[in-house]
């Protein structure tokens, strides 16, 4: 029997297995480790340097990872895991990495600038490799659409990196939703008030010029489907995040920290009104310097009325102290104020936990957190998943809608003015620039292929 086929048939065995846990009544948590499992994933670490080189490091470190592949658009980046993995082959084209090594692949994670999120997790679900691809999950609304669809077409193993969506801080809020403590919930403040790279450039009137490109770069697969213009620092090295073009500023950056379980397990779905309240330094290429933009959520049902999301970035864009607050006491440079018709709740970001502002018995009472289902590594997860043993907690099906909501309030970041958005249709009906940007810009020539599930 081929290579080829026996990878297949694995793959065809950890589907099954995977499909079969998710399909089960009640899913309880594997508790194997590494050490307790003699098999491991064959692994591709795409991105190999920032976030891309912790990200990588974090699978390593499960015990789980046989790295096989490493694979940036500038192969020097790979320097530091090929010293400790010598037999990865490394390339500076995830499209040739998986024309040669796709059959041998169980998972990659994913750590590239949010453009070239989707392409890669994209070939990546139709090969069938398990993919764990860092927030935002994509560029683009339509593309966070056909990962959805692309994940439940071919099955995929999938995870979206909000490492916090695998701590107790998710079932802290699960719990809570089910006990009746959080219910009712009328409003939410979230916020991002740290300094982003941006900010210091000012009113940037277009794109930069060209800087000398590091030996070695393959800027063509930088760009990938997005357009491509000549090299400079002030794309590369993280500043991609806040053109329009490459990044989804600070709000794909936190809000899938920040908002997760709210969207999750209140059912938001998706909005029908966002609006920008407040656009500080608007600017045609990149992120403004401040926002606050909110978004409205019909009825959902039972302890689930109407309500809305506000969002603030910018640095001294704080949103307004809950009434429980001390004098002088701001609210957390990133963090979320919840207010129920008879609880107002606080919070951190990723895994910090919500505590209860109002004045109230029901602080004596709290529910705990079943035992067993508490600061889960939430790569861990994705590794178990991707040897069939447990479900991805943040799977595409939970946060591609998530995503969805933030690339909706970047082109209201964008463009300002208020956006009225059709679910069914998946349609902005009052702005027809607007409705064009949930596509984004059409693909470059020669990567029109990704856009089919």
């Amino acid at each position: 029997m081929s290579n080829k086929t026996t990878q297949l048939n694995r793959r065809s065995f950890l589907k099954t297995s995977i499909a079969a846990t998710a399909a089960a009544s009640t899913f309880s948590i594997h508790s194997a480790t590494a050490g307790e499992s003699k098999d491991k994933v064959n692994l591709a670490i795409i991105g190999c340097n920032n976030r891309g080189r912790r990200i990588g490091q974090e699978a390593i470190n499960t015990g789980m990872a046989n790295v096989v592949a490493l694979c940036d658009v500038n192969p020097a980046h790979a320097a530091r895991f090929k010293e400790k993995h010598p037999d990865a082959k490394v390339y500076d084209d995830f499209r040739k990495m998986f024309d040669e090594m796709g059959d041998k692949l169980d998972a990659c994670t994913v750590g590239t600038p949010d453009h070239s999120h989707f392409p890669i997790s994209m070939r990546a679900i139709k090969e069938g490799v398990a993919a764990y691809v860092e927030k935002p999950l994509a560029h683009t609304f339509e593309e966070c659409e056909l990962l959805i669809e692309a994940e439940k077409k071919h099955k995929g193993i999938c995870q979206m990196g909000n490492q916090g969506h695998s701590s107790s801080q998710r079932m802290q809020f699960k719990t809570w939703v089910e006990k009746g403590i959080i219910k009712n919930v009328r409003r939410v403040d979230a916020c991002m008030n740290k300094g982003r790279r941006w900010h210091p450039w000012g009113n940037v009137q277009g794109y930069p010029a060209a800087d000398p490109m590091p030996k070695g770069m393959n800027w063509d697969v930088w760009a990938g489907t997005a357009p491509l213009r000549e090299y400079s620092k002030r794309l590369d090295g993280g500043n991609w995040r806040g053109w329009y073009d490459y990044g989804n500023g600070a709000f794909g950056d936190w809000g899938p920290h920040t908002l997760d379980t709210i969207h999750r397990f209140l059912e938001l779905g998706l909005p029908y009104e966002v609006k920008a309240n407040k656009l500080e330094g608007p600017n045609k290429f990149i992120f403004p310097m401040a926002t606050t933009i909110e978004f409205k959520f019909a009825e959902r049902g039972p302890g689930m009325p109407a309500m809305s999301i506000n969002w603030y970035d910018g640095v001294k864009n704080r949103p307004p102290s809950p009434k429980e607050f001390k004098k002088g006491q701001k609210m957390p440079a990133c963090g979320k104020a919840i207010y129920s018709d008879d609880l107002t709740f606080i919070g951190g970001t990723h895994s910090g936990k919500l505590s209860v502002l109002s004045d109230s018995d029901i602080k004596n009472d709290l529910p705990k957190i079943p035992a067993g289902k508490t600061n889960q590594n939430h790569m861990k997860n994705f590794m178990l998943a991707a040897m069939g043993k447990e479900e991805c907690n943040s799977k595409f099906a939970v946060s591609g809608p998530l995503t969805q909501v933030f690339m909706l309030g970047c082109i209201a970041q964008r463009l300002g003015g208020t956006l009225k958005f059709d679910a069914k249709k998946q349609e902005i009906t009052n702005n027809k620039y607007a409705n064009k940007l949930l596509k984004g810009h059409a693909p470059r020539k020669g990567w029109e292929e990704y856009y089919k599930v």
